[in-house]
């Protein structure tokens, strides 16, 4: 089993490599991926990218977090707390 590092909302963690973003913002504790308009805390829903409540900036371009795999020195940032 191989850590890697990234960062999320300015935090260091390190995760397996292989998971899915989604993964380890939940392995995190911080397992929201957004706000939403009515400053509600939205998590993955679907798990295959349909429902895009997975929505997060991944070094600064917007992804489904249930889609990307995690990479080495990512920066993750949730949407509406950016």
């Amino acid at each position: 089993m191989k850590l890697i590092t990234l960062t999320i909302a300015g935090q260091p963690y390190q995760v397996q490599e292989g998971i899915t973003v989604a993964a380890a913002l939940s392995l995190s504790g911080q397992d929201h991926c957004r706000i939403s308009v009515s400053q509600q805390p939205r998590a993955p829903f679907c798990g295959m990218g349909v429902c895009q409540e997975c929505r997060v900036f991944i070094n600064g371009v917007q992804q489904l977090a249930c889609q990307t795999l995690c990479q080495p020195e990512m920066s993750i940032e949730r949407n509406g707390e950016k």
